[in-house]
């Protein structure tokens, strides 16, 4: 089954910025078709959600950083002392 694709489909990634430079082609005047104010708030609703949750993603990738950042220096710390313990032992 193909997809479809949209001639005015954004191909890269979606950012805030992309959402709300989008720009639909109008209908003529004697075809039925989207309100362009519904259309620009919605895309304007879609490009505030997408930062929040890009800003969400950014914070628990720092927050992950972190934790591993913690846990590599943690397993360190304990290797450095079971290596003493070990060699206090002989």
């Amino acid at each position: 089954m193909a997809v479809y694709r949209s001639r005015h489909a954004l191909p890269d990634p979606l950012t805030p910025d992309r959402v709300l430079g989008v720009t639909l082609p109008r209908t003529s005047l004697c075809r039925r078709g989207y309100r362009v104010d519904e259309v620009d708030a919605l895309l304007h609703r879609l490009a505030h959600e997408l930062r929040d949750r890009t800003r969400q993603l950014d914070l628990t990738r720092a927050e992950n950083h972190r934790i591993k950042e913690a846990l590599r220096a943690w397993q360190t710390q304990r290797a450095g002392e079971r290596r003493e313990a070990r060699h206090a032992g002989r």
